[in-house]
């Protein structure tokens, strides 16, 4: 009997047809988890420290929360739109560079040049404006780099290669607030090292990756053609056998909706719920990152792991969503310093569990690989709306009742109902 026939399919890498070299499999994930750090890095550094702290002086008539909701809320459109057309984009790309390549080292440089257009933006339309392109770019690394998960890696390594990209991300969120409370006084230089980050993330990770194979046309072979229908088709949200994607979507959805109700807004907690001076938020804001790096990088690693030796995604997921809740209802009950160091711990330990399965959840209830870059940017929109919506509900909250109380009841409901709908997928343990 041949090796052919005798190999399990779950070991066989999409894009070659044959086993994963073990080299392949260290530079994916030494890959992804640099990606992860550098794009989230860059981003939480800005949005969850330095541009609030900087609008808080803008004086442009309106308040730090206002002009930060509107610019998440202009900014979800756009992030919308462009997460659907850049996976659809890729899935048909024909570039000698790849599929997915060419999409991700575009992104990182246009998420450049409109981070530091925002951090320098003086007035509502101009930071609005900024950030939306930052949004577009963003998304153009981000629904190409996922679908590499599919196109790519083997079924019994996506766990792992998941945990990575999430350990990255939860790493880089931690080391972003980090420096951002070490620049919080002076941010100029903070700002531009973030550009630099933008710049390198999507760069860095085509070059530490292995080369994805050419996705040109060979000799004979016909090239797509593209009518109006056809590229209506391309955007098309899955109509088929896609119950359990939409139940993930939701899911997705309303899980970093409520978690990010509060995370994004950790500093104004800190200044304006349990009330800090600047100095002494800025702090405790570098005490809670470091707190959050450690326990999510631990929890990522080995939650993945132990996701792909037991072949079960949902279980997991539910325990980093009851985790969360703790560290969310702590500093409702308790309105201190110490509480918002419980927050940091169990919502750090919980979001790493979580991101180490996520995104092999969502490649598994992809209804049509042949379509997995726009399925997956489908799914990424869930993560998108949830990080805008989340600082736009708390925003409405705190502008109408005068304070953050009811923001942890809420944002923890939002998280266990999303564990309602992940609980009732069928088809992925």
């Amino acid at each position: 009997m041949s090796q052919e026939t005798t190999l399990d399919p779950a070991v066989i890498a999409p894009d070659t047809g044959e086993p994963m070299p073990k080299l392949s499999m260290w530079r994916f994930m030494v890959g992804f988890i640099i990606f992860g750090i550098m794009w989230m890095g860059a981003g939480s550094m800005a949005s969850n420290v330095l541009l609030p702290e900087r609008f808080n002086t803008l004086n442009i008539g309106m308040t730090g929360e206002q002009i930060l909701a509107a610019m998440n809320s202009f900014g979800m459109v756009f992030a919308l739109v462009s997460n659907l057309v850049f996976g659809a984009l890729s899935d048909h790309c024909r570039s000698r560079f790849g599929k997915r390549t060419p999409f991700i080292v575009a992104g990182g440089v246009i998420c450049a040049a409109s981070y530091y257009s925002t951090s320098i933006a003086t007035s509502l339309p101009m930071i609005v404006g900024s950030w939306c392109v930052l949004q577009i770019g963003l998304n153009c690394m981000l629904g190409p780099s996922i679908a590499v998960l599919s196109d790519r890696i083997p079924l019994n390594k996506r766990g792992t290669l998941s945990a990575f990209y999430g350990a990255g991300a939860t790493i880089g969120q931690s080391v972003g607030s980090i420096l951002g409370s070490i620049f919080l006084t002076n941010p100029v230089p903070g700002f531009l090292f973030g550009t630099v980050a933008w710049v390198c993330s999507g760069i860095l990770t085509v070059i530490i990756w292995p080369t994805e194979k050419s996705a040109a046309l060979v000799p004979g072979e016909q090239a797509e053609k593209f009518e109006l229908s056809s590229i209506l088709r391309m955007f098309i949200p899955p109509t088929k056998n896609c119950r359990d994607f939409y139940l993930a979507l939701f899911g997705r959805l309303l899980f970093i909706f409520g978690y990010f109700c509060i995370n994004g807004y950790q500093l104004y907690i800190l200044e304006k719920y349990i009330g800090l001076s600047v100095t002494d938020a800025g702090a405790v804001l570098a005490t809670m990152s470091v707190v959050t790096m450690v326990v999510s990088f631990v929890a990522s690693l080995t939650s993945g792991t132990i996701s792909d030796k037991i072949g079960r995604r949902k279980p997991i997921i539910v325990v980093a969503c009851v985790m969360i809740c703790i560290g969310i209802v702590a500093p409702w009950l308790l309105k201190s310093s110490f509480s918002m160091y419980i927050f940091a711990l169990f919502a750090g330990l919980g979001y790493g569990v979580y991101s180490s399965v996520d995104q092999a959840l969502n490649v598994d209830v992809l209804p049509d690989q042949e379509n997995a870059g726009k399925d997956l940017g489908i799914l990424n929109i869930a993560n998108t709306i949830g990080q805008i919506l989340g600082p736009v509900l708390t925003s409405i909250i705190v502008v109408n009742t005068g304070s953050y109380f009811l923001a942890f009841p809420v944002a923890a409901v939002l998280i266990l109902v999303g564990v309602v709908f992940i609980l009732l997928i069928k088809n992925v343990d």
